[in-house]
């Protein structure tokens, strides 16, 4: 079983800007390319921030209105910062929350909801810029076919990793969500095969009606094994 890489799904052919990049050319590239942000490097092409749209606006929206008809806002310092900046430097959120190429989509979605980011800059071992990831890209994981998951969960996760007997199980997949049923030989393998599905690529939700023929739980382990009984002498 394998998890999708970054290096997967991430666009490599990405457009950036350096600090000194002004405001209006910024727009433009974002318009040219139809992104949404633009990650921003210094002269070894390390990230060291991010421009969004929503940091252009930011500033478009702190200018003055010439009518005097919108009334007057009064924006956060960090938001007054942005609204004065004319280049990149001051525009982009910094510093930049990167990624790498051999983490697993489900290290990039952490990291992107732990810092409440949309996208990562991906980068290389030396830190320089190889790539970007976002959240679609992340997202495109679902839309893996069935028929693919459905073989991963009966080859890789049942028969080669759990080592349960092919026609033991039968799998069915729609739209992401598995079922399992059928007979496993051991009760513990019930709940790891679940867990082990759940972490497929693609699959939304797992449910099983499994049985079993051997229960190895702790619980019964310990109810049928002989007791001893010590005698007084």
């Amino acid at each position: 079983m394998r998890h999708r890489m970054v290096s997967d799904l991430m666009t490599t052919s990405v457009v950036r800007v350096r600090e000194d990049t002004g405001f209006k050319d910024i727009a433009k590239l974002l318009a040219e390319y139809d992104i949404t942000a633009i990650p921003v490097v210094d002269d070894d092409d390390r990230p060291v921030g991010v421009v969004s749209e929503a940091d252009l606006l930011r500033k478009e929206a702190g200018q003055l209105d010439p009518a005097g008809l919108l009334p007057v806002l009064h924006p956060r310092p960090a938001d007054r910062t942005k609204q004065e900046a004319t280049t990149a430097r001051g525009l982009m959120n910094s510093p930049a929350i990167t990624a790498r190429p051999q983490w697993t989509v489900v290290e990039a979605a952490q990291v992107m909801e732990r810092y409440r980011v949309k996208r990562l800059p991906v980068v290389d071992e030396a830190d320089r810029l190889v790539g970007l990831i976002s959240r679609a890209d992340l997202l495109r994981v679902f839309l893996r076919g069935d028929s693919a998951i459905r073989e991963e969960i009966s080859g890789d996760v049942l028969v080669r990793t759990l080592g349960i007997a092919p026609d033991s199980v039968t799998v069915r997949v729609v739209d992401g969500r598995v079922s399992l049923t059928g007979t496993v030989e051991r009760k513990s393998l019930i709940p790891v095969a679940v867990r082990m599905c759940q972490g497929v690529d693609g699959v939304v939700e797992v449910t099983e009606h499994l049985s079993h023929r051997t229960d190895d739980t702790s619980e019964n382990l310990y109810a049928d094994s002989p007791r001893h009984t010590q005698l007084s002498p």
